[in-house]
């Protein structure tokens, strides 16, 4: 492992992707920086910025004063805070805000806000007159590492999470850490989960790194920077290998499978932020590869270990709402996970474990194991 960023200094993460590649600038304060970036990368431009209530609050105004000092016109919308606002009718409702903006093919959209907003803003922007580019802020940890970058934008369906959506690059990424002060202990561990995600699936060195200096990172120590531009060298290094998920990027999806269904199950609220979801969903994956005799049980316990020493949930039981119907049953979560952009002609796909550090793609995936095993679990 590189020694730990100085919090003075920013990095540059760069996805090569030939004329589409693009700038994460991560780094304390580098929203100051925003106008100037955007100024440059297209002058004469107009931007809409879209975020959320609660982001609003704290980060729109600092925004709106970047842009203004480099000479950029911009204009706002904001939706509701929550995943709630992955929906058809949001959609709509920033669509009609960007039209009545005056936004063209050769202006931005800036997703200022977490996942939720950077997906929604994102997929705006990619039907918008047939594609306008966007620049993602991301204010969440999660975002940050993981949803903000490689171009996964869409919405929600009733009938399961981002089923609705496109690949649509942005052309920046700012992703300022200072704003991650105002976030919530509960919302800064959720995102935790996916920085975990990067080391549990491929870089032990780093999950290694992780269990010593997770203390600092969640403190705001020089190590948050350096947890995030490592999670952002290794997504960035999948997406400009397989941009669209072809092959290798769907490893980034450890934890996902089992996730999104217990997301749907809980009805994208509160009840489970998505991190919490993933947190669960890779100690399922990990003890599920166990089961199979791919991973040592010792090594599953070591992931859900570290998992819940941050205070991530990593049990079933530890969802909120767990007796109420639709969670505490295998076949209704079996259901939802047969609604999983990843299943193929029937079959499921997860990303299982061979060690820490170690994931590999399992195709074809018979449900009743599957079945069995969450059955199993839901009863411990």
């Amino acid at each position: 492992m590189t020694a730990p960023l100085k919090h003075s200094a920013s990095v540059t993460v760069d996805v090569a992707l030939g004329d589409r590649a693009y700038d994460i600038v991560i780094g304390r304060d580098v929203l100051a920086s925003l106008g100037e970036r955007v100024a440059a990368l297209r002058p004469g431009v107009r931007t809409a910025i879209v975020t959320d209530r609660t982001v609003a609050k704290h980060w729109l105004e600092p925004t709106e004063a970047s842009l203004a000092a480099a000479g950029v016109p911009t204009s706002r919308i904001v939706v509701e805070e929550g995943e709630g606002s992955k929906s058809y009718a949001t959609l709509t409702q920033v669509s009609e805000a960007l039209i009545a903006a005056k936004i063209e093919r050769n202006d931005l959209v800036i997703a200022l806000g977490g996942g939720v907003v950077g997906d929604l803003a994102g997929f705006a922007a990619a039907i918008l007159r047939r594609g306008v580019d966007f620049v993602q802020v991301p204010t969440s940890l999660l975002a940050q590492v993981d949803s903000s970058v490689g171009g996964k934008t869409g919405i929600n369906s009733p009938q399961g999470k981002n089923l609705i959506g496109a690949f649509h690059q942005p052309v920046l990424v700012i992703a300022d850490t200072s704003v991650l002060d105002t976030l919530s202990p509960r919302q800064f561990r959720a995102g935790y989960a996916e920085v975990a995600k990067y080391g549990i699936l491929g870089d032990e060195a780093f999950f290694a790194w992780l269990e010593t200096n997770h203390g600092d990172i969640f403190a705001g120590g020089a190590g948050r920077e350096h947890a995030i531009a490592t999670s952002c060298r290794a997504k960035a290094g999948v997406v400009s290998r397989d941009e669209r998920e072809t092959g290798e990027r769907a490893l980034l999806n450890l934890g996902h499978t089992f996730g999104h269904a217990l997301e749907a199950a809980t009805g994208f609220s509160d009840r489970l932020f998505h991190g919490e979801g993933v947190s669960v969903g890779m100690v399922l994956a990990a003890e599920f590869s166990a089961q199979l005799g791919m991973i040592s049980p010792d090594d599953a316990a070591r992931i859900a270990r570290h998992l819940s020493a941050v205070g991530l949930p990593t049990r079933l039981q530890d969802i909120a709402g767990f007796t109420q119907e639709g969670l505490a049953d295998a076949d209704a979560l079996l259901a939802l996970m047969a609604q999983d952009k990843k299943v193929k002609r029937g079959k499921l796909t997860f990303i299982l474990l061979e060690a820490v550090g170690r994931a590999v793609i399992a195709n074809n995936v018979e449900p009743q194991p599957v079945r069995d095993f969450l059955q199993a679990k839901l009863k411990a």
